[in-house]
């Protein structure tokens, strides 16, 4: 029997695959050191779900998920309302929806929740001529027909109404992001894990850079849950 596949695509990025065949990308960023070559030209394309508009999880202006809808037919964008009108402009139609809000897409429900960050889309070029428009961020709560419910947090912070998660969807899974700096570390990822409930973790936004200084290993110190520690392009089947 498939099995839902969860890729790493380095950085913040995972692509999920379902047991019903449908593909959803989350927070593609192929300019990034360690996305995998092998996922530069995707296969198939169902769904594109970013959570938020940080360059480092949909590329500079939106380029990731753009690139990923260019000529394929049939893609389900979903997103933040803010940033539905941002794609428009770019030629995109997406679903825009706000937290609390679901919609299905194959056979995943996803349903968009909180998280604590910010969602800044670059609209410029670099330098002291660099802006961002702030676009939302958010997680996700994906529920897939045929298989687990997992809780992709997005870039986030610990924040206590995690255990709204556990109280309403009772993720088995739950990707969160590690480095620190930029979002919650290990120890506080683990505390997530605590309200979440999840039993596996699949950790994420590590390593990439130096400031990004938490790793697995210091996450299984803090956590009795599986941590899923994967390569960049490597799968692992839930």
């Amino acid at each position: 029997m498939a099995k839902l596949q969860i890729t790493w695509l380095g950085h913040g990025g995972i692509l999920y695959r379902t047991a019903g065949g449908t593909h959803l990308w989350v927070d593609r960023w192929s300019g990034g050191p360690t996305f995998p070559d092998a996922w530069r030209t995707p296969e198939r394309v169902d769904v594109v779900a970013p959570t938020h508009g940080h360059f480092d999880h949909v590329g500079e202006n939106c380029k990731d998920v753009t690139e990923l809808v260019d000529g394929r037919d049939d893609v389900t964008v979903v997103c933040g309302h803010e940033m539905s009108i941002y794609l428009a402009a770019h030629g995109i139609e997406a679903i825009g929806m706000n937290k609390g809000g679901t919609v299905e897409a194959g056979d995943v429900r996803l349903t968009m929740v909180h998280a604590d960050h910010t969602g800044g889309a670059t609209i410029t070029g670099g330098g002291a001529q660099q802006m961002t428009r702030e676009l939302g961020c958010w997680g996700w709560v994906l529920e897939f027909d045929d298989g687990p419910t997992a809780y992709h947090s997005g870039d986030t912070d610990l924040f206590g109404d995690m255990a709204l998660i556990r109280e309403r969807w009772s993720p088995s899974i739950a990707v969160l992001p590690i480095g620190g700096h930029y979002t919650m570390g290990p120890r506080d990822a683990a505390r997530a894990l605590e309200l979440v409930g999840a039993t596996t973790v699949v950790p994420v936004h590590f390593g990439t850079f130096p400031a990004l200084a938490g790793t697995p290993d210091e996450l299984r110190r803090h956590t009795s849950a599986d941590v899923v520690s994967l390569a960049p392009g490597e799968t692992w089947e839930a």
